[in-house]
């Protein structure tokens, strides 16, 4: 097996648990007749390793040339990789299927093709029943192999033939409306990482004409599991582009109730279970229905609790992501941003057990989400420490709006600081990159111009201009299309905080409890 770099052999050892190293350990020496192989070395000293080091490897292993440690790497990641399958036969329903039809080839290669039938026989049901569509459909068009080719008096059972040609069609369908369906969930979710929410009617009507012209045209006919999921997947992100998060939550709830539905489903892929929890949450939150929200974070959280035991390495890091995003989400929604600050020890540790693994930008999202809980507190100091982490980093095609976004939130902290002469430097440095910012909104702008005028009036903070700034924003938030800015930077509730003299948790917890008391 080729490897194109280094890389690849190490993060496959640093990812292992340490029962699979042991496991590891036990199945490569099974293979060995006395000793211990240099393979098996190789493995100890890259485990042993914090970073790659060539030079260290020669040292422990000594007298071998280049070409004999590319030999050895390649033969020890093929080596991993076979008793981790040997491992995760047990886990993995599709991996299991695979192996019965392995067998099920081995049995034919050597012409005992009735037993290789009997075995397909048996693993279809197998395949049919875990909503494996592609095993489904490769067992089927096996056995019409072995059928065309061999004597196997099936054509004396009525209607068997029959039958299986109807089964193979029906599963091919099944398999061509899924494949469109996962295209336009492709489609969709790239259309968001190019252009992000809709900015005007235009956008929304480019948008719907998009998604409506590459929607399949679905059969009458029951839609099989995974056929619902996708297509409640493109929805999902289909509406959250148009800022429709009443729709998307609709969506985001089918997708969870379809796995709910089919406990099994969940063990077979918690993954896409989580993603679902997660979009129903997202989409909660941005319509501020806390006590809904409430209600499936602990859902979310006791399903983590259950089965975190059983997770893989991917699923560990999604979980990861996903529950936290949701802890910040929740004290943002309730106002408790002091208590949120205790989750931080905690979320440092855990972005760099996955450091290896996460893409940058989920890190400097976390950033901005902890330089937003500090603020909210009023540690405005500790807000800018995370803002300047965003801001200073040189990093290739990093994400404008959590950039521009900062910058933002840099100048009200600084704002709040009193640092007035700073500001003024710091705006034009903001001003300048926003005037390069392919995506500007009107928020962003009113801030600016806001802070300007402050500087200018030498009248930082006052009422009268506070409460201009809150009917401007005001009347912002109710334009559909400038909303979404809201979703990224609370300016309602950090005027509030100013108003009345307090920070913006205490804003928030005074709102919660004002809306309780109407209920009650």
């Amino acid at each position: 097996m080729p490897i194109s770099t280094t890389d690849q052999l190490f993060n496959l050892v640093k990812s292992m648990s340490k029962a699979e190293k042991r496991n590891f350990k036990l199945y490569a020496h099974r293979t060995q007749s006395k000793g211990e192989p240099r393979f098996i070395r190789l493995f100890d000293v890259i485990d042993k390793m914090d970073s790659y080091d060539e030079g260290n490897v020669f040292q422990k292993l000594q007298n071998l040339s280049k070409s004999q440690l590319s030999n050895l790497k390649r033969h020890l990641y093929s080596q991993i990789l076979s008793s981790l399958r040997l491992i995760h036969i047990q886990k993995n329903i599709d991996i299991e299927i695979r192996e019965q039809i392995d067998f099920a080839r081995i049995l034919y290669g050597r012409g005992l093709y009735m037993q290789s039938l009997k075995l397909l026989e048996r693993i279809k049901s197998i395949a049919k029943d875990s909503n494996q569509d592609i095993l489904h459909y490769e067992i089927l068009e096996f056995e019409k192999l072995i059928e065309e080719k061999h004597i196997t008096r099936s054509r004396t059972i009525k209607n068997k033939m029959e039958n299986l040609i109807e089964e193979a069609e029906n599963r091919s369908r099944i398999l061509n409306t899924a494949c469109k369906l996962t295209n336009l969930k492709l489609k969709i979710h790239g259309l968001y990482i190019k252009v992000g929410h809709v900015r005007n009617e235009k956008d929304a009507f480019i948008v719907q004409e998009y998604f409506r012209s590459n929607l399949p045209d679905l059969p009458d006919a029951h839609l099989t599991f995974f056929e619902k999921v996708y297509l409640h997947q493109s929805y999902v992100w289909y509406y959250y582009i148009l800022l429709d998060f009443e729709q998307c939550l609709e969506h985001a709830l089918k997708w969870t109730s379809l796995f709910e539905n089919n406990p099994s489903m969940i063990q077979e892929n918690p993954d896409s279970y989580m993603r679902g929890l997660h979009y129903v949450l997202t989409s909660l939150y941005n319509l501020g229905r806390t006590e809904q929200y409430e209600k499936i974070y602990r859902r979310f959280d006791q399903f983590s609790l259950k089965y975190k035991e059983q997770f893989n390495t991917t699923s560990q890091m999604i979980n990861f992501l996903y529950s936290y995003t949701a802890k910040f989400n929740r004290h943002y929604l309730q106002g408790t941003f002091e208590e949120g600050l205790k989750m931080l020890p905690g979320l440092e540790k855990e972005i760099q057990r996955f450091q290896r693994l996460l893409d940058p930008h989920r890190i400097l999202v976390f950033y901005y989400r902890i330089a937003w809980l500090y603020f909210g507190s009023g540690r405005f100091e500790q807000s800018i420490e995370y803002l300047n982490r965003i801001i200073n980093l040189r990093f290739e095609h990093l994400r404008e709006d959590i950039q521009g976004y900062s910058r933002l939130l840099q100048l009200l902290a600084h704002f709040e600081l009193k640092h007035y002469n700073l500001l003024e430097y710091l705006e034009k440095s903001a001003s300048r990159f926003f005037i390069k910012l392919k995506e500007k909104n009107r928020l962003q702008t009113e801030m600016l111009a806001f802070i300007r005028e402050q500087l200018k009036e030498k009248r930082p903070g006052d009422n009268k201009s506070l409460l201009q700034l809150r009917k401007k924003m005001e009347k912002l938030y109710r334009d559909p299309f400038e909303k979404r800015a809201f979703l990224y930077i609370g300016v309602l509730d950090w005027v509030d905080s100013k108003l009345e003299n307090c920070h913006i948790q205490d804003v928030i917890t005074k709102r919660n409890r004002l809306t309780m008391s109407k209920k009650e």
